[in-house]
């Protein structure tokens, strides 16, 4: 296989296995009902002037599966802690001991699992837009090699192998977005 085709396959398939690496991480912050302490990634704590990840200021853990509790370094930080996760719309209300501050996940309702399965699938049909997107750069990148004196049987059968990572990929993505809907609708 020519080494132009070669790179538009590799480069495809990259950009599909970020599609695929990025809805995890996407999902990993939609709270199914127990705790995880990716539900806080994104938050931003003030720390001596600069906004700081609240995983560098503290230990994250989950003792229970209905119980975060975050670990300040500096007693002097539980308020700053608390008020960004208040000021995060993740919609949980921290409580602290003077050492500690715990989040309780509350049980989800049925309506709240609803909503939550519609924004999986949104965020899936994201990964798939993207997907489809480095379907039609790499088939252009072929069309284009193409122009430039490929033959028409290599461009042809490449164009087969980028369907057919697509169509893996595609797969990968229904997987994802099929076990994380378990996660969600299981009480």
């Amino acid at each position: 296989m020519n080494e132009d085709v070669q790179l538009v396959l590799e480069i495809a398939e990259d950009k599909m296995n970020k599609a695929v690496a990025h809805l995890e991480l996407e999902f990993s912050r939609i709270r199914a009902g127990k705790a995880n302490p990716h539900l806080l990634d994104g938050i931003l704590v003030e720390y001596y002037g600069a906004m700081t990840p609240l995983s560098q200021v503290s230990n994250i853990s989950t003792p229970d599966p209905k119980t975060i509790a975050i670990q300040p370094w500096e007693k002097n930080m539980i308020a700053p802690i608390e008020k960004a996760i208040m000021a995060s719309n993740i919609g949980i209300t921290p409580v602290n001991n003077g050492e500690i501050i715990r989040i309780i996940i509350p049980a989800l309702t049925e309506e709240r699992r609803r909503d939550l399965v519609k924004q999986v699938k949104q965020e899936g049909e994201i990964a798939k837009v993207s997907i489809r997107n480095a379907r039609r750069d790499a088939n252009d990148e072929l069309k284009q090699l193409q122009k430039d004196g490929l033959p028409e049987d290599e461009t042809k059968k490449a164009e087969l192998e980028v369907q057919k990572i697509t169509d893996d990929y595609s797969g990968k993505v229904d997987e994802v977005i099929s076990l994380k809907e378990k996660e969600v609708m299981t009480v």
